[in-house]
């Protein structure tokens, strides 16, 4: 019997190494056709599993509560399985080149406990050249096992999109690849018990890792050119949002839009390839000229929200300010490398008092990593500014009305909607007391300015 038919009959169990936003739905999807094992070494997290409670929001709290993951953070319980799929962060250190601390850490700790006959497939996003040239080689000290012949090494790059709720694990093709035909072979029909839009075999692990990171790099530097777009017509006087829509008519207008660029995909991934090119010789001009406009846009919204708070006549220092959203994109929880927090930064330079309110945001990361508390909705008062920096449907479903009500007392050139709607056709002040920076277009501009709010987003 091999492997594959052990894992369908239940013979051979599955390890998931690493249950963040990609590992977690990645287990609960196995455990409905395969025994599996979920291995953290965060047992906080564990524990939060196996009472039902999903913190990542990516497989739900039932889904959790009624899957059969036998949740753990023994390592030791990795021994049992045959087929284990790492899928643990690969995030960048301050200097942007790669930090692969996690990824090592997992190969050492599997390593302890890989068995003859085992496969092991990696899933974190990597640039050409990691999992042969520096995971394997720490599989094989720490397991005292020869790659080829002991055990067998893939490649199955991520693909969740954190947050979003169409774009699933079962619908979304899968690369696969492994070390050689055969070890491929199985890892395609292994994954292919789950992935009901079907695999796509790459020629090479190298391929596949090449592939995964080119997917992120092209989408940062489509959003780069929206928001260094944005940078210009702003300059012009002209909205941006207005001129993508009617660029949007023609058929082959790309939908990219302006925004802050974090998380630990899109603003970590491109980062990989150029330190991979630099260490071959080659200085990456597209890719890093992306990334630093991308990487330069928190600070770019910081400094328009000042300038529209000096225009309404504001004093800046001392001056309280609402951050609406902090995670790096809405309705997810994860706030990883999130680029709302050098917006709270630059505020705080200028001595700006911030607020920050996230109904979705992970406050356990959030004051772990950031040093930053949330608070409800409902204490959102008073503010000089507010800033809806991530388009939450919870705060889509807010009115303009509520978002006045954050601000200070008669502070808004215009409080009253019948007097807003008689001056409907009436140029908007040139500086009202209400600034609402809309870092998405959550709102309607034009009916902002007939409400007397300045109004500005990218």
């Amino acid at each position: 019997m091999d492997l594959y038919e052990s894992i369908v009959n239940r013979k051979a169990k599955i390890s998931l190494i690493g249950l963040g936003y990609v590992g977690l739905p990645i287990a609960v999807a196995f455990a409905k056709r395969a025994e599996v094992i979920g291995f953290d070494v965060d047992r906080a997290k564990i524990e939060l599993y196996r009472s039902g409670i999903d913190p990542t929001g990516e497989a739900g709290d039932a889904a959790v509560k009624n899957s059969t993951v036998e949740f753990t953070a023994d390592p030791a319980r990795l021994k049992e399985a045959k087929f284990h799929i790492v899928a643990v962060p690969t995030p960048v250190n301050a200097d942007h080149t790669p930090d692969l601390s996690a990824v090592k850490s997992a190969s050492r700790i599997l390593g302890e406990y890989l068995t003859p006959g085992s496969i092991v497939v990696y899933e974190s996003t990597v640039y050409p050249g990691v999992t042969e040239e520096i995971c394997m080689p720490i599989l094989e000290e720490s397991s005292g096992l020869t790659c080829g012949v002991d055990f067998k090494v893939g490649y199955s790059p991520e693909r969740i999109n954190p947050g979003d709720k169409v774009h699933r694990l079962e619908n979304i093709v899968k690369i696969v690849s492994g070390m050689d035909e055969e070890t491929r072979d199985i890892i395609a029909k292994v994954y292919e018990l789950v992935v009901q839009a079907g695999v796509y075999k790459a020629e090479s692990i190298r391929v596949a890792e090449a592939a995964k990171v080119i997917e992120n790099c092209q989408r940062d530097i489509n959003i780069a050119f929206m928001n260094e777009l944005s940078i210009i017509f702003n300059m012009m006087g002209i909205d941006t949002k207005a001129v993508l829509e009617a660029a949007g008519t023609k058929w082959n207008f790309l939908p990219f839009t302006p925004g802050l660029v974090g998380g630990h995909c899109i603003g970590v991934d491109p980062y990989y390839l150029t330190y991979k090119a630099e260490a071959m010789g080659y200085h990456s001009q597209v890719i890093l000229a992306g990334r630093q406009i991308n990487d330069s846009m928190g600070k770019y919204v910081a400094e328009n929200t000042v300038k529209r708070m000096i225009k309404a006549n504001k004093q800046i220092q001392g001056a309280k300010v609402a951050i609406m959203g902090v995670t790096f994109k809405e309705n997810c929880p994860d706030v990883r490398n999130t680029k709302v927090v050098d917006i709270i930064k630059e505020l705080a330079e200028y001595g700006i008092t911030v607020t920050v309110c996230d109904p979705v945001a992970d406050a356990r990361s959030l004051q772990r990593d950031y040093k930053l508390t949330l608070a409800p909705l409902e204490a959102i008062k008073g503010m000089d500014a507010v800033v809806f920096a991530v388009a939450h449907d919870a705060f889509r479903s807010l009115s303009l009305a509520d978002v006045r009500a954050m601000l200070c007392p008669g502070s808004c050139c215009c409080l009253d909607e019948t007097a807003a709607a008689r001056s409907a056709d009436a140029a908007a002040p040139s500086a009202g007391g209400c600034v609402l920076i809309d870092v998405k277009g959550i709102f309607d501009r034009r009916e902002a300015e007939k409400m007397g709010f300045l109004y500005w987003r990218l």
